[in-house]
């Protein structure tokens, strides 16, 4: 009898066993994926997109639950460089539980992964990615609730005008993001009578006196950086500190609280800093209070710059695949229906705005921000003064 039931409960744990091992628990699991920088210099922003989509994920997925389904995240970490994205996004679209991926935060890094993306049908909703590329290819896989890059550099250009500023030296980071933006400021500053010196590009990131003296020398009125602001700080110290006192421009590239840590008071002497960006600051926006709250209570600190619109981008992802779902029957949808349920949504209400994509992808109307960096406190990053706020339509 003994032998029996020993037995028994062997056969038992076998059939257990088979039935983990052919997946039935896992049957109805859906990933969302985020890419964004979890290591190195731009780590601050890149963590807060991945810690704000986890937060949608935990309070916004009672629907897919409701259904029968476990939602889960991927985080991957690309580090803000196209090769690691890359080999990233052969990973993520290998995997079929990864209904929808959030990222990037670099459009250089963002293009080429978006290759993979488009070729294996999976949505990408993007919420910090600004080069025109990004959505001019026409990819029904890739959307994004930011602006764009042709009209954010203008916007910049059109700044320094009301400002009064007449010359400008415009460097940049020689990636598809900051030379970009850098080549759109320059031909909107030209365009409207501002004098560019310069226009040169650089990767260096700690003694910038080769770059720094043809510069002061030519005594431009604004020196204009197109790149991200672990460089952009450092420059703009470093000029400082040789007595250039004319202002500083920068892009959404350059809105991080390290940009305090690194560029202090130099930030705020002689004509200041300004950038524009795509993304204000959370509490900008009237929908985003209990955001705050909850991303403060959970993560321990004030949300990065993103951070509400990468909780916006996952609240697109799971109602997309809720919809997806429902037309499958409440069964795991394909990921080609799940791409066409995202460009499917209009007026659609995050605690950023409503949202509505035209077909290459892009808002039916963007907001852009120029903020004054006015507090070397980077604990006080997110009380910087919004100087102008600006909706404004894509290109056709």
């Amino acid at each position: 009898m003994r032998n029996r039931y020993f037995l028994v409960v062997s056969a038992l744990l076998l059939i257990g066993l088979l039935f983990v091992g052919c997946g039935a628990p896992d049957a109805k699991v859906i990933k969302i994926a985020t890419q964004s920088p979890l290591s190195g210099g731009m780590s601050a922003v890149g963590t807060d997109i991945k810690n704000s989509v986890q937060l949608a994920l935990e309070q916004l997925s009672g629907p897919l639950v409701a259904m029968g389904f476990k939602v889960e995240l991927a985080a991957f970490d690309d580090q803000g460089n196209p090769d690691t994205g890359v080999a990233n996004a052969k990973s993520i679209v290998s995997d079929p539980a990864i209904l929808v991926i959030v990222g990037h935060y670099n459009s250089g890094v963002q293009i080429p992964s978006s290759e993979e993306y488009h070729a294996a049908g999976l949505a990408n909703v993007s919420p910090a990615n600004t080069n025109p590329k990004v959505t001019e290819r026409g990819y029904l896989e890739v959307s994004r609730i930011c602006g764009r890059d042709d009209v954010q550099g203008a916007v910049g250009a059109q700044f320094a005008m009301s400002k009064g500023i007449k010359s400008a030296y415009v460097l940049h980071d020689k990636t598809a993001y900051g030379q970009g933006i850098a080549e759109y400021f320059k031909r909107e500053s030209e365009k409207l009578g501002i004098k560019v010196l310069g226009f040169a590009g650089t990767e260096e990131k700690a003694n910038f006196d080769s770059i720094l003296s043809p510069i002061l020398a030519s005594k431009p009125e604004a020196i204009y950086f197109g790149g991200m602001f672990d460089q952009a700080a450092v420059l703009f110290k470093q000029a400082r500190q040789k007595g250039y006192m004319g202002m500083f421009l920068s892009d959404d590239g350059f809105d991080s609280s390290d940009a305090a840590k690194i560029g202090g008071a130099a930030l705020l002497e002689g004509a200041g800093t300004y950038f524009s960006t795509v993304a204000g600051p959370a509490a900008a926006y009237p929908g985003t209070a209990k955001f705050q709250a909850d991303f403060k209570a959970k993560f321990g600190g004030e949300p990065q710059p993103f951070a509400a619109q990468s909780y916006d981008s996952a609240a697109i992802a799971l109602k997309a695949i809720e919809n997806a779902a429902i037309a499958a029957g409440k069964k795991v949808p394909a990921r080609a229906d799940v791409a066409k349920a995202v460009r499917a949504l209009k007026d659609f209400p995050g605690i950023t705005g409503t949202f509505t994509f035209n077909a290459k992808g892009d808002l039916a109307k963007a907001k852009y921000f120029i903020i004054q960096v006015t507090s070397p406190d980077a604990a006080q990053w997110s009380q910087n003064k919004i100087d102008k706020i600006l909706d404004i339509a894509p290109p056709q």
